[in-house]
C-alpha cells in the first residue's frame, strides 16, 4: 500500500471527523458554550494553535477527536459559558449536533455523486434460468419496490437483504407494467460467489437526474445508509455479522487502497466519485454509532441528558462518570480488537 493511498485515506477520515467535531463546535458556540480544545484524533499533538480562548489540536493518530468544553470537567467552580451551565435543552442540541453534521455531510457528497452519475434503481434486466427468482415469477423488467414489506429504492437494498439471508423467504413487491406484483423468493447459495443469492441482475441506474431527483435520492441515499448501520448492527449482536467483520482505521485504509485501484482505470473522475462513495458510507455510520446510547459516546451522554429533562434533576456526576469510564475502557479494548483484526485481515 502506497504512502499516496494512506494519505488520501487520513483526508477521507480527518474530513469527517472534522465535520462532526465542527457540529458539536458551532452549536455549542451558538448556544454560549464556550470551548476550551477542538482536536482530532489521539495520543500525542501534531499541530497545536490557540485562536481565542480555544486550542486547536492535530493528534497522530486519527480515530477520534473532541471538543472540551468550558469547565465540562469541573463542577465546582462553572462560569456563564460553561457547558455544565447551559441549558439542558442547549446541551442535548450541543451533542446531538455532531452525528446530525455527519448525515449533512453524507448528504452533501450525495448530492455531487447522484448529480454526476445518477443513481443505481432497483428494474431488473435479467432474471436468470432456473433460480429462486425466476421460480418466484420474477421477470426482466420488473421494478423491485418493496422488500419483506419496506420501501426500496436502490439495488443495494436488494442485494443487502440477500446476502445475509439465511434461506428464509423474503417477500417482494413489483412494479409490472403499472400493476403490483407480491411474490416470495427463497435464495440459495452460490458456490461461485460464495453467498447467498436470487439470481437476478440489475442494469445501469437513472443517468442524468434532474435537480428534484437528484435532492431525493441523496436524502433516500443517506436514509439507505443508515439504515445498513442499523441493520448490521442488529445482525451483529445475534450473530449474522460476525465481529471479525469490523474494520477502523487501518481497515478503512485498505478499503480506499481497494476502491482506488479499482477506480483508477477509468479516469481519475471516477476515483473522486468512487471515494466519496466510500466516504458517505463512513460518515452516515459514524453518526449512526454515535447516536448508539453506549457510555462515552454522543448517544451514551443524550440518555443522561434526557433523564436530566425528564427528572428537573441532573444525574449525580459520580455515577456519570463512572459509567463514562467504564464505557471508554470498553471503547479502548473494542479499538485494539478491531486494529488487530484489520492488521490480521492485511496479513491473511
Amino acid at each position: 500500500m502506497s504512502i499516496f493511498k494512506i494519505f488520501l485515506a487520513l483526508i477521507i477520515i480527518c474530513i469527517i471527523i472534522v465535520v462532526h467535531e465542527f457540529g458539536h463546535f458551532i452549536i455549542a458556540r451558538a448556544n454560549g458554550i464556550e470551548v476550551k480544545e477542538f482536536f482530532v484524533g489521539i495520543g500525542p499533538n501534531i499541530i497545536k494553535k490557540k485562536k481565542g480562548n480555544t486550542v486547536y489540536s492535530l493528534k497522530l493518530i486519527p480515530f477520534g477527536g473532541a471538543c472540551v468544553f468550558m469547565d465540562e470537567d469541573d463542577i465546582d467552580h462553572p462560569e456563564d459559558c460553561s457547558y455544565l451551565n447551559a441549558s439542558v435543552y442547549s446541551r442535548i442540541a450541543t451533542v446531538i449536533a455532531g452525528p446530525i453534521f455527519n448525515f449533512i455531510l453524507a448528504f452533501i457528497f450525495s448530492l455531487f455523486l447522484i448529480g454526476s452519475v445518477g443513481y443505481s434503481n432497483t428494474v431488473l434486466t435479467e432474471v436468470a434460468d432456473l433460480s429462486p427468482a425466476q421460480e418466484a415469477g420474477l421477470e426482466a423488467g420488473d421494478e423491485i419496490i418493496k422488500i419483506n414489506g419496506e420501501k426500496v429504492y436502490f439495488y443495494g437494498e436488494v442485494t443487502f437483504e440477500t446476502m445475509y439471508n439465511t434461506g428464509d423467504p423474503i417477500d417482494i413487491t413489483v412494479k409490472r407494467n403499472g400493476e403490483k406484483i407480491d411474490t416470495v423468493v427463497v435464495p440459495k447459495f452460490n458456490e461461485e460467489y460464495g453467498r447467498m443469492m436470487m439470481g437476478i441482475t440489475f442494469g445501469e441506474g437513472v443517468d442524468n437526474p434532474t435537480a428534484l431527483q437528484t435532492i431525493k435520492y441523496s436524502f433516500l441515499n443517506v436514509r439507505y445508509w443508515i439504515k445498513l448501520t442499523v441493520k448490521s448492527l442488529k445482525m451483529l449482536f445475534t450473530g449474522g455479522i460476525s465481529m471479525n467483520e469490523l474494520s477502523g482505521p487501518v481497515g478503512i485504509t485498505q478499503t480506499v487502497s481497494e476502491v482506488y485501484d479499482s477506480a483508477a482505470k477509468y479516469g481519475i473522475m471516477t476515483v473522486i466519485l468512487s471515494l466519496m462513495d466510500l466516504a458517505i458510507l463512513i460518515s452516515a455510520n459514524l453518526g449512526v454509532m454515535n447516536l448508539l446510547p453506549f457510555p462515552a459516546l454522543d448517544g451514551g451522554k443524550l440518555i443522561f441528558l434526557i433523564i436530566e429533562a425528564v427528572t428537573k434533576k441532573p444525574v449525580d456526576k459520580r455515577i456519570e462518570g463512572a459509567v463514562n469510564f467504564v464505557g471508554m475502557a470498553c471503547l479502548m479494548l473494542l479499538m485494539v480488537f478491531v486494529l488487530y483484526n484489520d492488521i490480521m485481515k492485511i496479513v491473511r
